[in-house]
């Protein structure tokens, strides 16, 4: 579903761009000016700190920006392959559906439905697909297996030249290994017929090396009507490395189909009519196919690098929802389609790549390092349609459409180090998109082409006293749908529309401080702010655009890492936020299902003799639902734990408990109107949610070859 439908608060449609000019000449003087007295002082001092997350003093350019190594990730339990995000301070995992599809995303004042605004690749390809059936963005990590997850590089905010479109609210980018230490073949066991097999290894061939993963997942899950989620995974990857080069060829495919039990209206609960873990509509669920191949290269030079990266993707999703039950096509009230599921299908191929130089140079004295370097990528998606359905079987086409999508960017960034303590990094980044539609509805057919300049800047002091300080600016965008950027008549009402703009602005600031003054510690704090002038997004749930006001939201983050000399890791990590339309209306200001609580706790146990373990703990609070604040969610509160015995060297048992406290909570609140079969033909407004699964194991046999 896409998030808040109907009243969804989506990311990106902006005010236009500041003054990109003063910006550019700023850019020119940076690389110029340079009073030969600062010649020998550009080294900047830094300290390190052996810890699970890579968030130093001069490793990065903002304060909410860092590296999470595999050490941490190979320690926690995750009961979605998408949860890896979460140790991005500040980002919520969910689901609100099947496990087969993409999972609900949450930072930053957003409720970034299936990751709308939040930019996320693994090795070097996209995960967000713009222009997707079921919303826009949509970021399914399903594919992914986190035992291959090498390092995460995570940033947020619009202040970095490499991220372009979906990186408003931030960005993820994902490295895979190119070897293991030794092979590993893996049985999980777990409540609800959960199951996982998974071997992977790798060996040299040739001058390089050969990593290989399969992987086999089952789950039925707690409810009534079983998930029958079965996926099959699998990764191929060749890797070169000599003295000054490196290069990798990655093929993965996977599939995967489900049963879904989707949001539920409390009504039916409290009423007794069904329990937290049942359902409405049974036949809801999904099938999804993804196979890519993507290659990555990188070249040291004596004054810098180059970067080369290419990949092709084809990928397929049938999904198959029912959010409103019998609001829209009421059975038992004569109408000739029995209820309202529908079905959202599409067929995607993409190619893409990306290419860049960096320069490290001295001028006038002062260091400079630049990165030049242009991206390109082209999707073409056909059918893209919407269908209605009953019990998956197509009653009504709706809108069949075919897409041809294309970004051409480019982009430059350049840090110069002024003093031992000052540095600055300016960047330009320019932007242009195609969109080509075809569709069933002649007047949704068309053409439109959009381009947009964005730039950025940070200001790097520090350190004193082993803290660093964090001053950054920058403007980003966000694409809308294809379809909408060429609608003119509604595929539901038939009603005429307008299209929308095809690449729209943000525009957020930041001041931030990191500091590893006591020792093992790095403590990060930030203030930020991002301001949208009107948020519209395509709805693939209805086949439209959905307008809503413009709007700005800020917030504090604090984050805290900390590994102590024996072994003991600890994070804490805390977020408050807060979104407010800026525009006027009698419905009320608040931002539907924007998050404004956010903490995580957790506490990683080294091995003591054959025992290891780790402690997780996170939280999201209430959030308004509706505009007027008047309808707002609970809160929740999940913990996972893991206890781990090493029996020798080769074999490890681990026992993975979720939901620890056995919390009756929701994953997912929204509030709507729906229909019941005997209720009102106008329907009722009501809360709908999607139950926190109960308290359930796994047990993990792991032996290393």
């Amino acid at each position: 579903m896409n998030a808040n439908r109907p009243n969804r608060p989506a990311p990106s449609a902006l005010k236009p761009a500041p003054r990109w000019r003063l910006a550019a000449a700023a850019f020119a003087v940076a690389n110029c000016w340079s009073p030969a007295s600062q010649a020998q002082s550009a080294q900047l001092e830094r300290t390190e700190v052996d810890v699970h997350y890579q968030n130093g003093i001069g490793t990065s350019d903002a304060a909410s920006a860092g590296s999470v190594t595999s050490k941490l990730i190979e320690n926690r339990p995750t009961l979605r392959p998408a949860e890896v995000l979460e140790f991005v301070p500040g980002v919520i995992i969910t689901q609100h559906s099947g496990d087969g599809k993409a999972n609900q995303y949450f930072l930053r004042g957003f409720n970034l439905d299936h990751g709308t605004d939040f930019l996320t690749t693994i090795d070097g390809m996209p995960v967000n697909m713009p222009s997707h059936a079921h919303g826009q963005g949509y970021a399914d990590m399903n594919y992914l297996i986190p035992e291959l997850v090498d390092r995460m590089d995570y940033r947020k905010g619009p202040y970095f030249a490499e991220d372009g479109d979906f990186s408003s609210a931030g960005s993820a980018r994902i490295k895979l290994m190119d070897t293991l230490p030794r092979g590993l073949a893996q049985a999980t066991v777990g409540s609800n017929n959960f199951q996982r097999a998974l071997v992977t290894s790798s060996t040299g061939v040739g001058d390089g090396n050969l990593l290989y993963a399969a992987e086999y997942g089952h789950n039925d899950g707690p409810w009534r009507s079983p998930e029958k989620f079965n996926k099959f995974n699998g990764v191929l990857r060749y890797s070169l490395a000599t003295g000054v080069s490196t290069t990798s060829l990655t093929a993965m495919a996977y599939s995967a189909h489900w049963n879904a039990t989707d949001q539920l209206p409390l009504r039916a609960v409290n009423s007794g009519a069904i329990d937290r873990f049942g359902n409405i509509d049974p036949s809801d669920g999904g099938r999804t196919d993804r196979f890519s191949l993507s290659f990555n290269t990188q070249h040291q030079l004596d004054d810098g690098d180059w970067r080369a990266s290419a990949y092709a993707i084809a990928s397929s999703l049938t999904l198959y929802s029912n959010f409103t039950y019998d609001l829209e096509n009421p059975a038992d009230l004569g109408a000739p389609i029995a209820g309202d599921q529908f079905e959202q299908t599409e067929r995607r191929r993409v190619v893409g790549g990306e290419l860049s130089r960096g320069f490290d140079t001295t001028i006038g004295g002062f260091m400079v390092n630049t990165r030049v370097g242009t991206q390109l990528r082209y999707d073409h998606v056909d059918p893209l349609a919407l269908y209605r359905t009953v019990q998956r079987v197509r009653a009504q086409t709706l809108q069949e459409s075919s897409v041809d999508q294309s970004m051409l960017s480019l982009y430059a960034e350049s840090g110069v180090q002024w003093t031992p303590r000052l540095r600055s990094v300016i960047g330009l980044r320019a932007d242009r998109a195609d969109f080509d539609v075809g569709s069933s509805i002649a007047g949704n057919s068309g053409s439109q082409h959009a381009s947009i300049v964005s730039p950025k800047l940070a200001i790097i002091m520090g350190p004193w006293e082993k803290t660093e300080f964090f001053l950054n600016v920058g403007s980003g965008f966000h694409s809308n749908d294809a379809r909408g950027v060429t609608s003119t008549v509604s595929p539901k009402e038939g009603t005429a529309v307008t299209p929308v703009t095809p690449l729209v602005r943000s525009r957020g600031a930041e001041v931030g401080m990191r500091s590893e003054l006591v020792p093992h510690l790095q403590s990060s704090l930030s203030i930020w702010g991002l301001k949208l002038a009107s948020e519209l997004v395509f709805s693939g749930d209805a086949g439209d655009t959905e307008v809503s006001r413009a709007s700005r939201r800020g917030g504090i983050e604090w984050s805290n890492h900390y590994a102590a000399p024996e072994g003991l890791m600890l994070d804490l990590d805390l977020a408050v936020s807060n979104a407010r339309y800026t525009q006027p209306d009698p419905a009320g200001d608040h931002v539907p299902g924007a998050i404004e609580r956010v903490a995580s706790f957790g506490v990683t146990f080294p091995e003591r003799g054959p025992w290891s373990g780790q402690f997780q703990m996170r939280y999201f609070g209430p959030r308004a639902l509706i505009e007027d604040n008047s309808e707002r969610s609970g809160s929740t509160t999940l913990a996972y734990a893991r206890v781990a015995y090493r029996v020798d060297r080769d074999w490890k048992l681990m026992l993975d408990v979720f939901n620890l406290f056995d919390r009756k909570v929701s994953d997912v609140d929204y509030f709507y109107t729906s229909r019941l079969p005997g209720e009102p033909a106008a329907g009722v407004a009501d809360r709908h949610f999607h139950p926190v699964e109960p308290r359930s194991f796994r047990v993990t046999a792991a032996m290393h070859f």
